[in-house]
């Protein structure tokens, strides 16, 4: 008899002291409660702006436009219409002789080149083809945004 009543004190004391627990638990609870909890830490995002389109440099549009004409003259219906184009594709240009060099090869940095000639030849060499087999690889503008100097490759 002895046994179970310590036993039943036994038992008593533990369950008295997991009650004590939870009271003391449930006050220190209370008090975070009570207490405004600190602010979580904000992230700061910053808003990225999509990057500006690229912006087209004065020689990337003089080619693009140059690729247009040069594809009329090659596909234009009759000579008068090539003509007019080539008149407006002259104009791009600072003078009818300026320079038109086709890369036939290069090699290690070395460049071979077609025999050189003149843009109004060019024109008239598409005009008469009506092929355009080359692409516009380099071109150099002068100050008066004028081109200088055309470099072209095969396609």
């Amino acid at each position: 008899m002895k046994q179970k009543l310590f036993s039943i004190s036994v038992n008593r004391s533990l369950m008295i002291a997991m009650v004590a627990m939870l009271a003391m638990g449930a006050c220190k609870s209370k008090k975070k409660a009570a207490q405004p909890a600190p602010p979580a830490p904000v992230e700061q995002v910053q808003e990225v702006a999509p990057p500006p389109p690229p912006v087209s440099s004065a020689e990337e549009v003089a080619a693009e436009k140059l690729e247009n004409y040069f594809n009329s003259v090659a596909a234009a219906g009759n000579a008068s219409i090539a003509n007019q184009t080539i008149q407006e594709t002259l104009g791009m240009f600072s003078n009818q002789e300026t320079p038109v060099l086709i890369v036939i090869h290069e090699e290690n940095g070395i460049k071979d080149y077609d025999e050189p000639t003149t843009i109004k030849k060019y024109l008239d060499y598409l005009k008469d083809t009506k092929k355009n087999l080359n692409y516009i690889s380099d071109i150099r503008m002068d100050a008066n945004g004028k081109v200088s100097e055309l470099e072209l490759r095969r396609k």
